[in-house]
């Protein structure tokens, strides 16, 4: 990890990881003027890092964590090693209030219409927030998560809240009471606390589980309306309170739109930046939105597989868009471990929709090592695992509108007794022979 350290505290900033992207040559920079309306989608669809300097006067970082092995650099661990060094972090961490901020560097009246928030799609609605962390708090209790947020207004968002996640359950007891819920929404964090702000953690331990994350405590400043943040590039402040308003359609990570709902409103009373901030958008069913959406899953699935079988490995796959599809990867000991891997996968992630086990000798990042293992190693008879009429996502949109579906694992594994019969013959570097011990020449 780069040595270029955020000047408040010892994790690295957003700033600097951009930086880091920059010297390993894996960054693309345009100075030119480019349009917030559907032109930066354009130009940064493929995935690469970018860094826009010139988007309504502003700078915007899109696609920052859209590769693993940049997720692997922000994290400071081994591609092979993501899965299991995630699983094996604990809740334990600790914040650490600090006095100051850089985000509070400069202090402005709420107007969404000086941020250079993105219109991503010639169907999008409106510009739509989709990198901000939303923090709240009731009764002592702290959430922060990701939700995408739709701009109606200078001072107002409609936020899209999943019933019955946490932010949705928060919301729903301050109605109760009659009150507001504060809430601050973080632009521009440490790449490796976005992550663990993604990750699904027991009720109000996001900010411990991202200390432990980074391993040091995480700092945090206190807003205006007395919420604590770690420190970003950009905060809003503001309230929900019960005013409801149409949210979408939204591109979601199958790359079709969502429905239209009545969302509620987030009302903002406050912005707060760095000198210069630098926005970060994240482009809808593009392959950053993916990965932190669906690998954050993944510890979760090898942790519960752990408990049945002898797991090594779990990647949610790119065809299955991070979230749907998943190989597990484990030693089998006996024949019913795979059958018990794929219930305990779907368990531990119930959107989860196909999942194939395999064994250690299959690369599970390389699709064409996974489908010989199914060619070679499946019987449909025999291997298939098909359980039907269960909860799945409401984003696949070939399930039921609320979302229940049919789900398949396939046992991908060798029988046991008879791995001699599936040894396969390694494919060796022609170029690493010498030439006397090559065969010669066919005439």
């Amino acid at each position: 990890m780069s040595n270029n350290l955020a000047a408040t505290g010892g994790t690295m900033s957003f700033r600097s990881f951009i930086d880091q992207l920059k010297n390993d040559c894996s960054l693309t920079e345009i100075r030119e003027p480019v349009a917030k309306e559907y032109d930066a989608t354009g130009i940064c669809g493929d995935g690469t890092p970018v860094l826009f300097h010139d988007i309504d006067e502003s700078r915007v970082a899109v696609n920052i964590l859209a590769s693993r092995d940049a997720l692997c650099s922000a994290l400071s661990v081994k591609r092979e090693g993501l899965v299991a060094h995630l699983a094996s972090v604990g809740m334990d961490g600790e914040t650490r209030l600090v006095a100051d901020s850089q985000t509070k560097e400069i202090r402005e009246k709420p107007d969404l219409s000086k941020l250079p928030i993105l219109t991503y799609f010639k169907d999008d609605p409106a510009p739509y927030i989709t990198a901000g962390v939303l923090i709240t708090e009731i009764d002592g209790v702290t959430n922060a998560s990701i939700h995408r947020m739709m701009v109606i207004g200078n001072d107002r968002l409609a936020v899209r809240l999943v019933a019955p996640r946490h932010t949705y359950l928060m919301h729903k007891k301050a109605l109760e009471r009659g009150e507001d819920l504060p809430v601050a929404i973080a632009i521009g964090l440490d790449p490796a606390v976005l992550f663990a702000l993604c990750t699904r953690v027991p009720e109000g331990l996001e900010f411990r589980y991202a200390s432990a994350i980074i391993g040091e405590p995480l700092e945090v400043f206190e807003c205006g309306n007395g919420l604590r943040v770690p420190h970003c590039e950009i905060v809003l402040e503001g309230y929900i309170g019960d005013e409801t308003a149409p949210e979408g359609p939204f591109v979601d990570i199958t790359g079709t739109y969502d429905r239209v709902r009545s969302e509620p409103v987030i009302r903002i009373t406050g912005i707060s930046h760095r000198e210069d901030p630098i926005y970060h958008a994240i482009v809808p069913s593009g392959r950053e939105h993916k990965l932190l959406m669906g690998v954050p899953y993944e510890p979760r699935i090898f942790s519960a597989v752990n408990g049945v079988a002898d797991a090594k490995n779990v990647v949610l796959t790119d065809g299955g868009c991070c979230y749907f599809n998943s190989v597990v990867q484990i030693e089998k000991r006996t024949e019913g471990d795979p059958k018990n891997a794929i219930l305990a996968a779907f368990a531990a992630h119930p959107s989860l929709k196909n999942v194939v086990v395999v064994d250690p000798d299959i690369n599970i990042y390389d699709p064409s090592d996974v489908e010989f293992a199914i060619a070679t190693r499946v019987l449909g008879d025999r291997d298939l695992l098909v359980v039907t009429n269960v909860r799945g996502s409401s984003l696949d949109p070939i399930s039921a509108p609320d979302g229940t579906t049919t789900k398949v694992g396939v046992d991908a594994t060798m029988p046991i007794g008879r791995e001699g019969e599936f040894i396969r013959v390694l494919r060796f570097d022609a170029s690493s022979v010498s030439v006397d011990a090559r065969p010669p020449p066919r005439r």
